[in-house]
């Protein structure tokens, strides 16, 4: 289906209504796979047991970059090619987004404090994760400080584009920077350094939490698509009225 086909509401919302029980399903399904492989994995040889913290919060470190980054092409969409679902997107991606973004700094706290003797440390892993989770909370602010969605819309997509820019940051501090936070162990050049018997669980739980991220993604669309045409009745209905 061409992308253009589904600027229209209705047809979204068909669809929609197909993929997120799908989606949903699917999670539930790699979610408890990965999971269940994970607590039966071997303990790492320093960390112990506290390693399997990884098999939740190293997805919701993905996702917290993978939600900017679909916000940042929404805002493309909203801002260039101004495709009428794009600001959806975008406010949709923000919300998902900044709520595992948040779960990614609450459960890196935690594996934190056994590894390194504390819940937090000014690293640049961490600095640049609670930037992006402040940035986060912005694009949501912009978007309740305006009545009128078409202008909400705008100005959130311009501060998402600008704050882009810390994804790569995110991404990389740990190269760029001294940093006391564990290197890229799968997504980097060459063969990854975790052992299979811990790759495997992580990989499937991540593949469970993107879907999750779908179906959530698309029931903040739907509701957002909902609630629009609540205000657009309200608006008519109002005019009405004084008419």
């Amino acid at each position: 289906m061409p992308l253009i086909d589904l600027a229209n509401p209705h047809r979204f919302q068909r669809l929609a209504a197909v993929l997120i029980p799908l989606f949903g399903a699917l999670a539930a399904a790699l979610i408890g796979i990965g999971l269940v492989m994970g607590f039966r994995a071997p303990p790492d040889y320093q960390q112990g047991e506290m390693v399997k913290v990884m098999y939740i919060h190293v997805p919701f470190a993905w996702l917290s970059l993978a939600a900017y980054t679909l916000m940042a092409i929404a805002a493309l969409g909203t801002i260039v090619w101004r495709h009428p679902l794009a600001d959806v997107a975008g406010k949709a991606a923000a919300q998902v987004g900044a709520a595992f973004c948040f779960l990614c700094l609450v459960t890196g706290s935690l594996w934190g404090r056994p590894t390194w003797g504390t819940y937090w440390v000014w690293d640049p892993r961490l600095t640049s994760v609670l930037v992006l989770f402040l940035l986060y909370l912005g694009v949501l602010s912009l978007w309740r400080a305006f009545d009128d969605p078409n202008r909400a819309g705008r100005a959130a997509a311009i501060l998402a584009l600008v704050g882009f820019i810390n994804v790569p940051i995110v991404k990389f501090s740990v190269d760029w920077w001294n940093s006391i936070h564990q290197p890229a162990s799968v997504s980097r050049f060459g063969t990854p350094t975790i052992d299979p018997s811990m790759l495997y669980p992580l990989l499937i739980s991540a593949a469970g939490f993107f879907a999750l991220f779908a179906a959530l993604h698309l029931a903040a669309m739907r509701n957002e698509l909902l609630r629009r045409r609540a205000r657009t009745l309200r608006i008519l209905k109002a005019a009405e009225v004084e008419a």
